[in-house]
């Protein structure tokens, strides 16, 4: 391996003068610049990151804190956030915690020891009771996707959660739906529950709490088993809101094998706006968040000056998987 005692041997300069170059100190004159730099084309050499880090004070690596890498949505976040830290240098050390606040808080401490300038912390709940142990981290963090209370004197970047709902609700309730379920996470998804329940409640419409079904497990087999549990239970019912589009899919799995028809028979929306929402059979309508812009804040927040607590707005994306409800049966056309 090539050190950065054979590049001074090379352009016959001392180790520090290397150093200063590599690190782009203004100390070294434009003739030995150039022979080290050629020297460093020549052997091929590549500096430690560990090293540069601890002679600038700076890793250019950011952790990244995700609750799992099953849900499309992480992956899709993961991209986004990979590829604009990039234009600024950085790349990402990622780890995920499950669900799980312990194994949050021992990722937390597991990133601090791989020495990362800052944290971009997706937060599902178990991330933000550990506060105190990130502010004892030393770090620069921000919180993206907060759904419930958001921590005060925190640098945050969220969705409307509660409006999420809202333009689920609102739009089974424009469609002539009244026979309405939910199937969600819960606690997690309260506040997207809250806001599909204010929407129909503008159609003197109630969500009766036999039709929510909870899940656990926070996967697309989960929305299948809530919703073939709720739907057997109340085949009366003719739309079903899923708190994400992972168990939306979940339910479209559902209804067809419970003979419902999508969207003849059983209208479907979900909450997110996943890449396979588009490509489900049929395909989902879905209230979507701004994943793009929610990775362009998270890095602007971080890297940039402090900002207020920024919320971005979804909005609605009508597919294939709801109808109008008409004389007890739909009518694709929403």
């Amino acid at each position: 391996m090539v050190t950065i005692k054979d590049v001074a041997l090379r352009a016959g300069v001392t180790k520090q003068t290397v150093s200063n170059v590599i690190n782009q100190r203004p100390v070294v004159k434009a003739d030995t610049r150039a022979r080290v730099e050629q020297a460093i084309a020549e052997l091929g050499y590549t500096p430690s990151l560990l090293a540069r880090g601890l002679a600038t004070g700076r890793t250019m690596m950011i952790g990244l804190v995700v609750p799992t890498l099953a849900n499309p949505f992480y992956t899709e976040l993961i991209t986004r956030l990979e590829r604009g830290l990039e234009t600024d240098g950085y790349g990402i050390a990622l780890c995920t915690t499950d669900g799980d606040p312990d194994r949050a808080a021992r990722q937390l401490v597991t990133l601090k020891r791989r020495y990362i300038d800052g944290l971009i912390l997706f937060d599902d709940g178990n991330v933000s009771r550990h506060l105190d142990l990130v502010r004892q981290l030393g770090l620069p963090f921000v919180l993206c996707g907060s759904e419930t209370a958001i921590p005060d004197a925190s640098p945050v970047v969220t969705f409307d959660h509660g409006h999420a709902g809202y333009l689920a609700g609102a739009h089974l309730r424009d469609l002539g739906h009244r026979e309405i379920a939910v199937i969600g996470e819960f606690p997690a998804h309260e506040v997207r529950l809250g806001g599909a329940q204010r929407a129909l409640a503008e159609g003197s419409i109630a969500i009766r709490p036999a039709r929510i079904g909870p899940t656990q497990a926070k996967s697309q087999h989960g929305g299948f088993e809530a919703a073939a549990r709720v739907l057997t239970d109340h085949p009366e019912v003719t739309a079903v809101i899923a708190t994400h589009d992972l168990l939306a899919l979940g339910v479209l799995q559902a209804a067809a094998a419970l003979g419902r028809r999508v969207p003849d028979d059983l209208s479907v929306i979900g909450i997110d706006d996943i890449i396979p929402a588009a490509e489900a059979q049929p395909a989902l309508t879905t209230v979507a968040f701004p994943i793009d812009r929610l990775a362009e804040e998270a890095i602007g927040t971080l890297l940039g000056p402090s900002r207020e607590t920024v919320s971005l707005s979804p909005h609605l994306v009508v597919r294939a998987s709801t109808s109008y409800r008409v004389g007890g049966r739909g009518i694709v056309g929403a």
